[in-house]
Formats: structure tokens, sequence, C-alpha cells
């Protein structure tokens, strides 16, 4: 094929008469690069139209030890230098990941193509304007994805209540264990046989082993009323206190009964008295270990899906690991709706190599849209599906709510486009989640709409790199 029409295939330059484009031929050189070669490197002066005729280069900006991909320039493609365009230095690297051929001009040549070859100067011009604009929208999703405040108000949320509820058990723990050592004085001075210990143990740790117990407020009411009433007549103090804390353990008085015959009327103040101290210290410990599982599982989350322990290139991943990170960020909404969530995920998923962090910003766009289009419905559903066909991974989000109406559905992607009330949707989410499936991982999304069910459709290759 040809180098002409090779160029009048780049849909910038489709219109530019042949005589023009055969003058940028002619004044232009072909360069071949290979795979690992640089395009252009940070601080590079940018003196040169490059136009990709085969191969591909990655863009990528350092951050920190770690690079970024911020684009990929396909065969077809322009970059570099444009007429009247103010940038002079490169600000990331362009390394070639495909043998690539391109077709250079020197910006010494600009000023003779601007007054001899004015289609092609405007084609040029006007695909600036068009970078100009993209670079925008990329800088508005930057600072938008930054914030992330719709999470971040979510993830306090969900952190405030376990982190509370370490602080309030590790006090309550603390001033109980103050008077474990008075508990300790009045059971050593017992006297009570190996036996009679052995049939203590049995019953007490048999009931913390079983853990605490789930019960109705009435049916915990009626077990203290009968506990309160045993303590009572056993003349045991702090009857109420420790009647509370002994239902709380599936203690019955049908087990003090059991105790009290194996170790005698005198013994049994001391003895209850320190099953209410073990079963305090028992509860108050399970308290703080549950509410730091909480906490550790949304640590792991949050890992997950910033992807912040890893560098930010294409790797291959379980896509579910993504989809339940992200759930867990929107727990909150999910919760206060009362949303169903329905799983049905392939067991033996291939792992298709994608920007974990990215990916997961689409899958929290889609999720985040599908609960807010559930407001209202009477069944509230949220469909997660994963399924693999050929060499792609398919995902499929899906909800019960309203629908997307026929008339806007083939704005769903366009940029700035929304149908959130002002001040809850910027238009720029859909707009996101194209670019990022289709952009940056070859991929393709879709969707299916009508009252009641709405499914969108995410198809990643197995390799995208």
């Amino acid at each position: 094929m040809s180098i002409l029409t090779t160029l009048k295939e780049i849909e910038a330059l489709k219109e530019v008469p042949d005589d023009q484009l055969n003058w940028l031929i002619d004044n232009g050189e072909i360069l071949d690069l290979e795979k690992g070669d640089y395009l252009f490197k940070p601080g590079d002066p940018i003196d040169q139209l490059l136009i990709m005729l085969e191969g591909q280069a990655v863009i990528k900006i350092q951050q920190g030890n770690q690079f970024r991909m911020v684009n990929t320039l396909e065969a077809l493609s322009i970059t570099g230098y444009l007429p009247y365009s103010r940038a002079d230095k490169a600000f990331g690297y362009a390394q070639i990941s495909k043998p690539t051929k391109l077709l250079t001009l020197e910006k010494a040549s600009f000023r003779e193509m601007i007054t001899q070859q004015e289609d092609l100067t405007t084609a040029l011009v006007h695909l600036m304007s068009t970078r100009i604009r993209e670079f925008t929208k990329s800088q508005q999703l930057d600072d938008k994805m930054m914030s992330l405040g719709k999470l971040s108000a979510g993830l306090a949320h969900e952190l405030n209540n376990p982190s509370a509820a370490i602080v309030r058990s590790a006090q309550a723990l603390s001033s109980h264990l103050k008077a474990v050592p008075e508990s300790f004085k009045r059971i050593i001075k017992t006297k009570m046989t190996e036996d009679q210990v052995d049939l203590v143990n049995k019953v007490l740790f048999a009931k913390m082993e079983a853990g605490t117990q789930s019960l109705s407020m009435m049916d915990r009411s009626e077990k203290e009323d009968d506990l309160i009433d045993w303590l009572d007549d056993e003349a045991i103090e702090d009857s109420d206190d420790i009647a509370e804390n002994l239902v709380e353990f599936g203690i019955e008085a049908s087990d003090l009964d059991e105790i009290k015959d194996a170790v005698g009327t005198l013994e049994l103040p001391a003895v209850i008295g320190w099953i209410n101290q073990m079963l305090t210290t028992e509860r108050l410990v399970g308290e703080i270990e549950e509410a730091s599982q909480r906490i550790n599982k949304l640590v792991t989350s949050i890992k997950g899906y910033t992807h912040m322990d890893q560098a930010p290139e294409k790797i291959p991943t379980d896509v579910h690991k993504g989809l339940e990170s992200t759930l867990t960020m929107l727990n909150h909404k999910i919760n206060n709706t009362g949303i169903k969530v329905k799983r049905e995920f392939q067991s033996d998923l291939e792992e298709p190599s994608i920007l974990v962090s990215e990916m997961n910003q689409v899958w929290t766009n889609l999720i985040d849209n599908a609960i807010d289009a559930m407001e209202t419905s009477e069944v509230q559903e949220l469909t997660l599906r994963t399924f693999a066909e050929g060499d792609h991974v398919y995902v499929v989000i899906g909800d019960s709510g309203t629908g997307i109406p026929e008339e806007i559905q083939d704005k769903v992607f366009d940029p700035f486009f929304t149908t959130k009330e002002v001040g809850k949707g910027t238009g720029l989410g859909m707009e996101v989640v194209h670019r990022i499936v289709t952009n940056q991982h070859s991929g393709s999304i879709s969707f299916t709409s009508e009252p009641g069910k709405t499914e969108f459709k995410v198809c990643l290759p197995i390799n995208s790199n």
C-alpha cells in the first residue's frame, strides 16, 4: 500500500486533495522504529509533525517510581507539532510497542505549508482543536476521579462505626479488667474438687465456644427475667447485669441448676461471679475482633479498588475481585436502599489483562448508576453476571430500575450528557466508561434497556496488551 493511500485512510486527512498530501510526503521523512524505541521522552522538543503509518506506541507519564499509561497511539494517528500549536516540550514517554513506520515533517516546513497548502493546514488545525477538547475533558476526568466524593462520604461512614465500636469496647474492657482481681480472689478461696472445677469449665467453655446468641427482644427479656429471679433466690448480687450477660451466651436456669448441684450453695456466688467475669471478657474481645475485621475488610477493599500497591500496568486480573471491592465501596448506598445483590459469576473465568484501577472506575460508574436507577422501583435487584466467549470476557451489570427512555439512548455515552438532577451528575461518567473500555482496553460496551430491566455489557479481550 502506498503512503498516499495510507494517508487518505486517516479520518482527519481524507478530504485533503492528493497534491497537498503528496507535498507532505515529498517534504517529510519516513522513519522506522522497533519495539522498545522511544518516539519521545519528557523534555524533548516538540518540533515535528508525527503521522503513524503503521505500528503502535504507548504514552506513559512517571509518577514517583512508577509509570502510568495515559494513551495509546495506533496506526493512522497524528501527534507531535501541529500548526499554531503552543506546545514546545513533551510531558511524557512515547515508547514503541509494535514495529512502527512514521511520516515526519519538520517544524521548519510549516511556514510553507500554511501559505501554500490551505486544505492540509485546515485539517491539521481542526485536529489540534479536537485534541485540546479531549485534553480538557481528560483533565476534568482526573479532577473528578481524584475527589471521589461520592465514595469517600460512604467510606467514612463505614469506617466510623467499627472504629467507634473498638474504642468503646476497649474502654469497657479496660474498666472491666480492673475488677478481675477481686473476683479472682474470691474464686481461689473456694474449696472445690477437681471434678467440680471440670464441670464448671465444661458448661462455661461450651457456651463461650458457641458464641453470643441472636434473640428477639421478647425472647431476650423473658430469659433475663427468669435468670434474675433465679439469681435473686440465690442472693447473688448484681443479678440484673449478670443475667443480661448470661443470656447473651445462651446460659439458662437449667445450666445454673447444674452448676449449683455440683459446687454447692456456699461456693455458688464466687463461681457465678467468675463465670460472669469470663463471659464479659469474651464478649468485649469478640466485639473488638468483629469491628477490627470489618475495618480490615474495608482497607483490603480500598487497596484492591485503587490497586495502590501495584504499578499502573495491564496485568491478568480476576474481575470478580474488582466487582466485590466496588460493592464494598458502595455498601452504604446498597444497605440504605435495601437493594438485593444477585451474583452470577462464572467460576473458572479467565483473567483479562486490564488496568485494574481504571476498570474499577468503570464498575463504580455502572453500579452507582444502577443503584440510582432503582431509587423509585418497587423491585430493587442489582445483577452482576460474568462469562467468557472465545478470547473475550464479558461483565454484565443489570438493574430492575425504570429503564433508559428510548429517545435518549443514543446519547448515553455523549460527553456531558446526564439524566440526573443538577448537582448530582456531571455527564462525564458514561463517557469515561466508554473511553476506558474502548480506548484503553480495546474492548466494547453496549446496553439494552426497558422498564424493569437495564443491562450494560462490557466486553474485554483476554489479552489487550
